[in-house]
C-alpha cells in the first residue's frame, strides 16, 4: 500500500472541503501513474485513521471520485482506480517531470533565445531609470474619479461589452483634436487605433509592413524592441548612422539606390538612446524619398510633449501631405507607464487592417479606461499635468546635469538634452557597466548596465540616465552612490 499518510497533506483553514481535498489528491496520484487503473483503493476506515480525518469523509470522497469517472465500487470488494483508464507511466519522483535533460515535452519555436529580460522597476525603492515620467505627478486620483463616474451611470455598463478594436470613439476624437491642436497633426478618428502603448504599433506596423526578405531600415542606434519586433516580422535591419542632426538621410538615400526599402523606422524627436533631434533639411528629404521610392516612414513620437528650451520640430505626420507616415506616440510615456495607452495614425484602409491584426491578439483595450481619458483630455486635465509635469522636469533636468557636470567630469561626457527626460550619458571606456550596475544594485539603487542600448553594430559604452522620476533629494542620493561606485574602480 502507498504512504498515503504522506501523500494526502489536508489543509483544514483551505476553503476548499476536506472531501475535494482528498479525491483530489487521489486525481493527482493517478494522473501521476503511481495509482494504476484496476488499483484497490484503502478501506474508508483505515483511511480514516490514517490521515486523522471523519469516515464519512472519506465516503464522499470516494463517491466523489467515481461520480468523476475516476474510480469505480464492486460490491463486498470496495473501491478502485477505473479499470477503463489509460495505463500511465509513473512519474520519475512525487514532484518531478517525466522528461529528463532539457527536452521540452511539446514542439514549439522559441524565437527569443538571448532576449534581454524585462525591467521591472515596481520593486525598485530608488532607480535610475531610461527616462520614464514621475508617476506620483500623474493625477491618478481624478483618473480613477472619472473612471468610477463613468461605470456608474446608465450607459456605462453598456462599455463593460466588447467594444471596436480600434478603440473608444470618444478617446480616437479626443487623441484627433489634441493632436491638431499641439502638434499640426490633422486626422480624423477613422485613421487612429488606440492601443496599448506605443510598443503595440510597432509590432502591428511591422506585421503589415513586412515579411520574408524585406528590409527595413533604422538607426545605427536604436530602440531595441523596435529592433526585434521588426525581425520577428521577418524583415532585416538595415543601419542608418545618426549623428548630432538624426539619422543621416543621405546615406539613406544611398542604400535606397541598391536596396528595396519597404520602411524607414525614425524618431525625429529625441532620437532613442541618443536624445538627437532630426533635423528640418533631413525630415523633408526623408518624406521626398519616401514619396519617390514608395516607403512608409514610421514615426515614434513616444515623447513630444516635453520639451524645454524652443518650441518642438512638428512631426513629420504634420507635413505629411502624400500619406506615408505611420506615426505612433505613447499616453503611457507622459502619464504612468503601466497604464497602457497609446495610438497609431495613418490611412484609414491601413488603421482598418492593423485593428483586424489587433484582435487576433488583444481583442480591445479597457473601454472604461480609454473612457476616462477622454474626459481627462475634454475637462483640460492632460494639458494641465503635461504643464506642470513639464515644469518639474526641466528643474530636474537642470539639477541633475548640473551634478553630472560638476561630480563625474572623469567618467562621464553628456549633452544637455532639449528635451524628453532621460541623458544619454558616455561613460570612460574603463568604466564596466555591468559591475557598475551589480555593485548599485548592492547598495540599494537599481541602474542598467547598459545592454538594452547595443545591437550588432552599435556597442558605445554609454546608457541613458532619466532624471524625471527623481525628485531633487533622490537624485543627489542615487548619483552619490553612483559616483561611489564609480569612484571606487575596478
Amino acid at each position: 500500500m502507498l504512504p498515503y499518510k504522506t501523500l494526502i497533506q489536508l489543509d483544514r483553514n483551505s476553503p476548499v472541503s476536506l472531501y475535494l481535498q482528498v479525491c483530489n489528491c487521489f486525481i493527482s496520484l493517478i494522473t501521476k501513474g503511481m495509482l494504476k487503473p484496476s488499483d484497490s483503493l484503502p478501506s474508508t476506515r483505515i483511511l480514516a485513521d490514517l490521515i486523522g480525518i471523519n469516515r464519512n469523509t472519506i465516503k464522499l470522497a470516494y463517491e466523489e471520485l467515481i461520480n468523476q469517472g475516476w474510480a469505480e465500487s464492486a460490491e463486498r470488494k470496495g473501491v478502485f482506480v477505473q479499470s477503463k483508464l489509460p495505463i500511465l507511466a509513473r512519474a520519475v519522483s512525487l514532484s518531478g517531470t517525466v522528461n529528463e535533460g532539457n527536452e521540452h515535452a511539446f514542439h514549439w519555436t522559441d524565437s527569443f533565445k538571448g532576449a534581454l529580460p524585462s525591467k521591472d522597476l515596481q520593486k525598485a525603492s530608488l532607480a535610475i531609470d531610461d527616462g520614464f515620467p514621475d508617476v506620483r505627478l500623474a493625477p491618478i486620483d481624478q483618473l480613477m474619479r472619472e473612471y468610477r463616474s463613468i461605470s456608474r451611470k446608465f450607459y456605462g455598463k453598456s462599455f463593460l461589452r466588447y467594444g471596436s478594436a480600434m478603440g473608444s470613439e470618444r478617446l480616437r476624437v479626443s487623441v484627433s483634436n489634441y493632436l491638431s491642436h499641439t502638434r499640426g497633426v490633422a486626422v480624423s478618428p477613422e485613421q487612429i487605433l488606440i492601443t496599448k502603448g506605443s510598443q503595440m504599433g510597432i509590432y502591428l506596423a511591422s506585421q503589415l509592413l513586412l515579411g520574408p526578405d524585406t528590409y527595413i531600415a533604422a538607426g545605427l542606434s536604436n530602440y531595441l524592441l523596435a529592433d526585434e519586433a521588426f525581425r520577428h516580422a521577418g524583415g532585416s535591419v538595415v543601419r542608418i548612422p545618426v549623428d548630432a542632426m538624426g539619422m543621416d538621410i543621405d546615406y539613406l538615400e544611398k542604400v535606397l539606390e541598391t536596396k528595396p526599402i519597404r520602411a524607414v523606422y525614425v524618431i525625429p524627436h529625441h532620437h532613442l538612446p541618443t536624445t538627437v533631434t532630426l533635423s528640418s533639411d533631413r525630415r523633408l528629404k526623408l518624406l521626398a524619398l519616401a514619396k519617390k521610392h514608395r516607403f512608409a516612414i514610421i514615426e515614434d513620437d513616444y515623447d513630444f510633449d516635453f520639451h524645454y528650451e524652443n518650441k518642438p520640430f512638428l512631426p513629420l505626420a504634420s507635413i505629411d501631405h502624400n500619406q506615408n507616415v505611420i506615426y505612433i506616440g505613447s499616453i503611457s510615456k507622459t502619464f504612468a507607464p503601466a497604464l497602457r495607452i497609446g495610438f497609431m495614425i495613418g490611412p484609414a484602409d491601413f488603421i482598418t487592417a492593423a485593428s483586424s491584426l489587433r484582435q487576433l491578439i488583444d481583442r480591445q483595450g479597457d473601454t472604461l479606461m480609454e473612457e476616462a481619458f477622454s474626459t481627462m483630455f475634454e475637462n483640460g486635465e492632460m494639458e494641465r499635468h503635461f504643464r506642470k509635469s513639464q515644469r518639474t522636469y526641466k528643474a530636474r533636468r537642470d539639477h541633475f546635469c548640473g551634478l553630472l557636470q560638476t561630480e563625474f567630469g572623469e567618467h562621464i561626457t553628456f549633452s544637455m538634452p532639449e528635451g524628453g527626460l532621460g541623458v544619454w550619458a558616455n561613460f570612460a571606456e574603463s568604466i564596466d557597466l555591468h559591475e557598475v550596475s551589480r555593485l548599485a544594485g548592492r547598495k540599494g539603487l537599481y541602474i542598467d548596465d547598459g545592454d538594452f542600448y547595443k545591437n550588432e553594430a552599435f556597442s558605445a559604452n554609454s546608457m541613458r540616465l532619466g532624471f524625471a522620476s527623481l525628485n531633487e533629494v533622490e537624485t543627489k542620493k542615487a548619483l552619490g552612490i553612483l559616483k561611489h561606485v564609480l569612484s571606487a574602480g575596478p
